[in-house]
């Protein structure tokens, strides 16, 4: 009796420490289902944005990190106009795509908002990581709007805070 309860706990602490790490939230689905068809010669302008995103922060020093969630939101600010994101690229602290999140232009409805979800141990992009967004909207519209809000807790402390997205062409 007491091998076998060695071996029922040996096997409980190998499959514990073997746990599969998540990774982001990347549901094809729910892009496949906003896919939007844009003409080469339509009357859209173009812009694009970057947004700062903190998968880790700094803790106690520099050799200490803290992982934190991140939710990315994609905004149309417009009450009449459909706007079309044509990309949402991640890269890492040192500039390396890590993923795109789709493969063809979305839309989003007027004041619709999508979102990507970074998990709290997908720390792939570490302490400088940054999306860079594609999109089109018709003229006379408002921008996008794109903001990171960055959270984590642990027992009865509690961290969070917001970036913005900056139009960078």
């Amino acid at each position: 009796m007491k091998k076998i309860s060695l071996l029922i706990l040996f096997i409980l602490i190998f499959f514990s420490c073997n746990e599969q790490k998540e990774m982001s939230s990347i549901n094809p689905e729910n892009w496949s289902k906003r896919t939007a068809n844009l003409n080469e010669k339509d009357s859209l302008e173009f812009g694009k944005s970057y947004l700062s995103i903190y998968s880790q922060i700094y803790s106690i020093s520099e050799h200490k990190t803290h992982n934190l969630i991140a939710m990315v939101s994609l905004r149309n600010t417009s009450d009449l106009d459909t706007i079309y994101i044509l990309k949402a690229e991640y890269f890492d602290t040192h500039g390396k795509s890590v993923r795109n999140y789709f493969e063809k232009p979305i839309y989003l409805a007027p004041l619709e908002t999508a979102e990507i979800i970074i998990d709290e141990v997908d720390t792939i992009g570490g302490t400088g990581s940054n999306f860079i967004f594609e999109w089109k909207i018709p003229k006379n519209c408002s921008e996008p709007l794109f903001e990171g809000i960055m959270n984590s807790t642990m027992g009865q402390q509690g961290l969070s805070f917001i970036t913005q997205g900056v139009r960078v062409k």
